[in-house]
């Protein structure tokens, strides 16, 4: 993989939707998001108002990192995907997005997000605090 320096961080809200599959495969996301359904990928995307990406800076520009919210852009941004490639994880990409997430948003946008459970010291190790009040109404699909 390539150096973490020579990682390029974008708005994309128009990423494709196989590039984003590939990702949230290839990250171990695809385990619990619907990436056999292509429309509902598709419609994820269209529906986020913040689409990150995480290119390597060289001609092909693969995408290794992805991460996708809804956000007001004055009180705060939930944080629906943070995924990175299995190949670009530990090199910082998935705190360069949330950096990024923050620069694009300011300071006065509070970022919120549900961790994986083998994600958590990740988030902590960035400087999130763990929250103890959170609900959740379940999808039935």
């Amino acid at each position: 993989m390539a150096d973490p320096s020579k990682v390029l961080y974008a708005s994309e809200p128009a990423l494709d939707v196989a590039e984003f599959r590939r990702v949230l495969v290839d990250s171990g996301l695809g385990k619990v998001r619907p990436v056999d359904d292509e429309a509902r990928l598709q419609t994820m995307l269209d529906n986020a108002n913040l689409v990150l990406t995480a290119r390597l800076d060289r001609p092909d520009r693969q995408l290794v990192g992805v991460a996708r919210g809804m956000t007001d852009f004055s009180w705060v941004c939930y944080i629906s995907d943070l995924a990175v490639s299995k190949a670009a994880q530990g090199l910082g990409v998935g705190k360069g997005l949330m950096d990024e997430a923050q620069r694009q948003l300011g300071p006065s946008v509070a970022i919120s997000l549900i961790s994986m459970p083998d994600a958590v010291g990740f988030y902590e190790r960035i400087g999130m605090t763990r929250m103890t009040d959170a609900f959740w109404f379940s999808r039935k699909r």
